[in-house]
């Protein structure tokens, strides 16, 4: 059995046989605490820097303990790349003979069910779907694993998707005709018999929250839990342990109703036409929240007569449909299958009408075409809590970014994780001499109805020192808008706005360009990694506070101020100085990269509460003279 050092040491394993592997001390720290916890048991909260190199740090000891691991990662990609690049690098330096296995959730795997009957049913609405169609068609003769990533060509929301996967409310199990050719219960075969399996956050709170029957049997037989951007898990665990009803399940529910009633009955006759009434109710619902797309309180829902008057049609309309298909229950397993969506979706509903608890969040957000109606746990750290201990497993929660200003109470509270142990290695990065961090002067208050012009007026002369090659991340799509039209005329590289094209495509585009300009919002803010000098500047317009509009941040503000609490300095700040160091963190991903931090919000400065930004942050060398930032762009050409 190999040591730790033998492995990530100078003239380790990896060295030898990894181009380009660096021996990093923290790494081989990181690494040992991992795997003590994996062997003694516990709990190991521990924050990496950038560039320690965290996922070798758990790859290695998991690999070498011998136990049956589980790893989360936070977003797909970051599976993706786990399992089909890190992991097979480091199997190959140990030789070990590891049973390793990629579980996602259903909706990646094409179900051959649903593919036939979108192939026969021949009611697609465009030419667009239908080429979507004939490429699923041929790649389905391909595929092994049905995974459909595999089909790079199609872009991840292309609406032929839901057409041709399952979810958890119309997968036939057991009554599927196509049940023995599944793709996913073959993943989930796979994921059985592997000593180590790769997941998801969603399939992890999916289990936990006994959303998703039929993975239940895999999390209790894991020896050890991996949990891997773990400062993501708090907010996908919130979704998981509330309810949602969305104005997509529901026509949904119309669509495949509507089918399997030609399918299989066809002769009582007033089901198409409820079915079209409870369409009508749900798009008419859709209408009475405007065309923005926004998240609002239950009680701005409920102070309007007409959306009630509506909301109340849709859930009469859901109740008669259910009556019409119980007179026809038993006549064919896609209609019964209708028939429970049915049935749970009006409980859910009735749950959601109900009148609010302390203990629990009730509000609506919108979409383009679509809404949803949740109901969200106040608090889910008990939740949390009693769901762990029925894993005796080991536990391992990690992220770049899961201290604030060195402690990590404010993640141990949201989780109820009072007795981890808690680690935190900086990065082995050369900040001082790698990176700038530059705060404007003058610029006026961040709530002035004039900031974002001025925010683009001071950047304009920086984006010229850097010849473009620029994030500008943004608090809001309204200030992104802005600063968009502003910028259109003012510089004369590649300008790329998010919303554009899929993020994907406008990530590719930035790389090829070389000197583009590309301005986001929350989504670029993390788990975007773009090493060398294509990225050597990024501009963020104000301190990443949420929204004191958003429903959920409203209602926790106010139960954490009955408590006695302090809302702003408890929640608010933490949330703020973690989005702040992921932002930051996407200029420097490599011992090479050089770049200019611009943080334009003069709060830092201003206000007391400063310091725990400041605290939070790699130490970058400080300037507040424009000047500096033009030399040190000059010393890089």
């Amino acid at each position: 059995m190999y040591e730790i050092s033998e492995i990530l040491g100078p003239d380790g394993l990896l060295s030898r046989t990894i181009d380009g592997f660096a021996c990093r001390p923290q790494q081989q720290e990181m690494a040992q605490s991992v795997g003590r916890i994996l062997e003694q048991g516990g709990v190991l909260i521990c924050e990496a820097g950038t560039g320690i190199g965290k996922t070798f740090a758990y790859l290695v000891p998991a690999l070498l303990s011998g136990k049956k691991i589980i790893i989360s990662t936070g977003t797909k990609n970051l599976q993706d790349q786990l399992f089909h690049r890190d992991l097979p690098l480091i199997l190959h330096a140990l030789g070990a003979p590891t049973n390793v296995a990629l579980l996602k959730g259903r909706a990646n795997y094409l179900c051959s069910h649903r593919l036939e009957i979108t192939l026969t049913e021949g009611r697609l609405t465009s030419r667009e779907m239908v080429d979507q169609l004939m490429q699923v068609q041929r790649w389905t003769g391909k595929t092994h694993a049905g995974d459909i990533a595999e089909l790079s060509d199609l872009p991840e929301d292309a609406r032929i998707w839901p057409l041709v996967t399952s979810t958890t409310d119309n997968c036939l199990g057991l009554e599927c005709p196509s049940y023995n050719g599944c793709h996913l219960l073959e993943a989930r075969r796979r994921a059985q018999e592997a000593d180590l399996v790769v997941i998801n956050h969603h399939l992890l709170c999916a289990d936990f929250s006994l959303k998703e029957e039929g993975f239940g049997n895999l999390l209790p037989e894991a020896d050890c839990f991996i949990v891997d951007e773990a400062h993501q898990l708090p907010g996908v665990a919130s979704n998981f342990f509330g309810t949602t009803v969305s104005g997509h399940q529901m026509l949904e529910l119309v669509r495949d109703t509507e089918m399997e009633y030609l399918r299989e009955a066809g002769d009582l006759k007033e089901i198409p036409g409820q079915c079209a009434a409870l369409g009508k109710a749900v798009r008419d619902l859709r209408l009475t929240f405007g065309l923005d797309n926004r998240r609002g309180t239950w009680a701005e829902l409920a102070e309007n007569e007409h959306r009630l008057s509506v909301l109340q049609r849709v859930r009469t309309a859901l109740g008669r449909l259910g009556e019409l298909l119980q007179l026809i229950q038993g006549r064919g397993k896609g209609l019964d299958s209708c028939l429970a969506r049915c049935q749970q979706l009006a409980t859910d509903l009735d749950n959601l009408c109900k009148e609010e608890s302390d203990e629990e969040i009730r509000w609506f957000e919108t979409q383009r075409h679509s809404f949803r109606l949740n109901l969200t746990p106040m608090e889910i750290s008990g939740l949390f809590k009693a769901r762990m201990e029925r894993y005796r497993g080991s536990w391992v929660f990690t992220s770049a970014t899961l201290a604030v200003g060195g402690s990590f109470r404010h993640f141990q509270q949201q989780l109820g994780l009072d007795l981890a142990q808690s680690a935190l290695w900086g990065s082995p990065f050369d900040y001082p001499s790698q990176a700038l961090w530059y705060l404007p002067t003058g610029l006026p208050a961040p709530n002035s109805p004039d900031y974002t012009a001025a925010v683009v007026e001071e950047a304009v002369a920086l984006l010229n020192w850097s010849r473009g090659r620029a994030f500008m991340l943004f608090t809001s799509h309204r200030a992104l808008r802005e600063a968009a039209e502003l910028l259109q005329e003012r510089i004369d590289f590649p300008l790329l706005v998010q919303g554009s094209a899929p993020k994907g495509e406008l990530l590719n585009r930035f790389r090829e360009h070389g000197n583009a300009v590309l301005l986001g919002t929350a989504s670029f803010w993390e788990g975007v990694d773009v090493r060398g000098e294509a990225l050597s500047c990024v501009i963020i317009d104000k301190l990443p506070f949420a929204s004191p509009g958003d429903p959920v941040l409203q209602a926790r503000i106010s139960a954490l101020r009955k408590r006695g609490g302090n809302p702003f300095m408890e929640f608010q700040l933490p949330q703020a100085a973690i989005a702040l160091k992921q932002g930051a963190g996407r200029l420097i991903r490599d011992a090479n990269d050089r770049g200019v931090l611009v943080i334009c919000d003069r709060r830092l400065l201003k206000r007391s509460y400063g310091q725990i930004f400041l605290d939070s942050m790699p130490p970058m060398t400080r300037t507040r003279d424009q000047a500096d930032v033009r030399r040190f762009f000059e010393r890089g050409k």
